[in-house]
């Protein structure tokens, strides 16, 4: 039973840090940049929605489902990769940069969703990945016979092998380099003689970015895009593009430690190059000519690299030098967990602001299809506040596919069943460590057959068992739920205070982040994230930091759909109980309370009395534990 008490205002001055984050406003119309603030919403193709019956997802399983996108109120839509590929590591490994895979459909079935998407309101991203190709790619293929103009083309080195049950053998690498998915980063090609560089699967040969053609060549590949109608692009592993020239050795981590593992190697020649950032900041200024020259939306682009923090930034480049308008940001999928704090929280959250450029824009972003889902990191009863948190801070957002209904981790899937080549290149005892594929399964639309995503027998990776009572059609029919939750959220950043408004926050104690939201002379909003596993009582303290009048109501203007609070209930800020996992954002208005909710209410006054004078002593205990 929750009870109203007022927790003086010294149990939790203690160790309170107060960070005040004031970003200069943005033009009422964005200046145009359209993604400001937006909430972009990732697909992956293979398991959206299957229009054909092949058991995988497709482009007009896509084009059929735009309708749930516009209701969920989302920005944008990011395509994970779709081009021609031999599917070795699920279209990163593309054989065709002009032409879409047959099994998501046709260039026309994408060119219909562009427009689709347009008359919606929805603007279409397209994954690139542009560090390397397939080695069916037919660059790599004229590479290996040394063509006039592709001799280059791809990173090659003499190495030495000799031959072993009629095999070449490799003796001796060019260095002692390790590939992302933990085999050498080198492999032997017969046919050229040489070993070529793979940062990631032998399947996927480094191209050699230090000769200009291949610049050249994916600088036309971004224009024939533009042309098509794409509004923007998502670039893959950007910090790859080049290497050191010379090819050094690079440290191990550990000496004594497993020298075939690439964690154990400081990646200083492969990743972070200073040039890997001059060519975005290239391929900024070509996104921004071919809009001014053809009159367009101006284009957008997202980037991803797994980086420490201010090699991140440096993504943005300069106001003289603009690079990417939004590298990903991943503090809240590879440095936080289940364990972090109300401070571990505070503390990425001021990391990232703290180093933004003044022309920058944040973004947060909690799950994608590399990384075990929110639920499975963070515990599933944390997963709708730490959303609140993510949607009501400023910046742009991003949703993987599932997320808005709560999916989960498939952790079901065998070793038979499993499709990801980081899994597959380990064994049977271990591969639960490294496969992605849990991440991937089909979209859970409803409980019928294969949760409505597909008619085929056998859907491409099994549908998650779950799907019976969690799926849309139940969300969308129960009076609350997370997808209501979701499209609540999104529908609320488009109010000024969320767009624009200035921020402070707070970590009360090790489990509750708070932050105020303010924007010019529109009531002020707090936010109340309790990350820990019980309830606590929230305080007045939370208040200073946005100098609320000491008599203000505030009215809810959002709850996890768990909630015991409703949307539009009145109620005295430092006078309610957070329950655990529990997120609440209050907007703060000055007068009198004169009406409060039903949990405010629920004992006599004669019991509340006892009660309170009992939880006053024990709080003051409570609260100090959790400094």
């Amino acid at each position: 039973m929750k009870i109203v008490i007022l927790v003086l205002l010294s149990f939790v001055l203690v160790g309170a840090h107060v960070i005040d984050n004031k970003k200069t406003d943005i033009a009422s119309d964005d200046n145009g940049e359209w993604w400001r603030s937006g909430v972009f919403y990732q697909i992956y193709p293979r398991s959206f929605m299957d229009n054909d019956d092949s058991g995988e997802g497709d482009l007009r399983g896509i084009i059929n489902k735009l309708d749930h996108l516009k209701d969920l109120g989302v920005t944008g839509v990011w395509l994970n990769p779709i081009f021609v590929s031999p599917m070795k590591d699920g279209g990163y490994d593309i054989a065709d940069f002009y032409n879409i895979d047959e099994r998501y459909g046709t260039l026309e079935d994408l060119e219909e969703l562009f427009v689709k998407a347009k008359e919606l309101g929805i603007r279409i991203l397209l994954d690139l990945v542009p560090n390397h190709t397939s080695d069916e790619h037919e660059w790599f293929l004229k590479s290996v016979r040394r063509e006039p103009g592709y001799e280059n083309f791809y990173v090659w080195q003499d190495c030495k092998t000799e031959i072993q049950n009629g095999t070449h053998v490799v003796t001796e690498y060019p260095n002692n380099w390790i590939a992302v998915f933990h085999t050498r980063a080198w492999s032997y090609h017969p046919e050229r003689g040489q070993c070529y560089l793979h940062q990631f699967l032998a399947g996927q040969p480094d191209l050699n970015y230090r000769n200009e053609n291949v610049t050249k060549a994916l600088e036309d590949v971004l224009l024939f895009w533009f042309e098509k109608g794409v509004n923007g692009l998502r670039i893959d592993a950007i910090n790859h593009m080049f290497e050191t020239e010379g090819f050094p050795d690079e440290p191990y981590i550990d000496e004594d430690g497993d020298t075939t593992h690439y964690d154990n190697l400081d990646h200083i020649h492969t990743r972070d190059l200073d040039e890997s950032y001059q060519v975005i900041f290239r391929w900024r200024k070509l996104m921004e000519d071919y809009a001014t020259e053809h009159g367009t939306d101006k284009i957008f682009m997202m980037t991803e690299a797994y980086a420490d923090i201010d090699n991140q930034i440096k993504w943005y480049g300069t106001e003289e030098q603009p690079g990417s308008h939004m590298p990903f940001n991943f503090a809240l999928i590879s440095n936080l967990d289940r364990y972090s704090t109300a401070h571990d929280f505070q503390n990425a959250v001021h990391a990232w602001y703290s180093r933004l450029p003044s022309f920058g824009e944040a973004n947060w972003v909690l799950g994608n299809h590399d990384r075990p889902r929110i639920g499975y990191r963070y515990g599933e009863d944390r997963h709708e506040s730490l959303v609140m948190m993510t949607m009501l801070l400023p910046g742009i957002n991003v949703v993987y596919y599932g997320e808005e209904i709560l999916m989960t981790d498939n952790r079901d899937i065998t070793w038979e069943e499993t499709d990801d080549p980081n899994a597959c290149q380990t064994n049977e005892t271990v591969f639960q460590l490294y496969t992605r594929d849990p991440v991937r399964t089909p979209f859970q639309w409803d409980d019928s057959t294969n949760a409505g995503f597909s008619n085929a027998e056998k859907t491409w990776l099994p549908v998650h068992k779950n799907y019976k009572e969690l799926n849309l059609k139940a969300q969308k029919e129960a009076e609350k739920s997370t997808f209501k939750y979701y499209k609540h959220l999104i529908s609320l950043r488009k109010e000024n205070i969320f767009k624009y408004g200035e921020f402070r926050s707070m970590a009360i104690n090790r489990q509750v982040f708070a932050f105020v939201r303010k924007y010019e002379s529109e009531h002020p909003v707090v936010v109340f994230i309790n990350l820990g596993d019980r309830a606590v009582l929230s305080v007045r303290s939370i208040l200073r930091i946005g100098e609320i009048p000491p008599n203000a109501v505030g009215k809810v203007l959002a709850a996890v759909h768990t909630s015991s609070y409703d949307i539009n209930d009145l109620l005295n800020p430092d006078q309610f109980v957070l329950d655990k996992h529990e997120a609440i954002a209050i907007q703060v208005i000055e007068g009198e309370v004169t009406t409060t909710t039903a949990p405010l209410t629920t004992t006599t006054p004669s019991s509340a009395s006892t009660i309170a004078s009992s939880i006053l002593v024990a709080v003051s205990v409570i609260f100090y534990a959790l400094l």
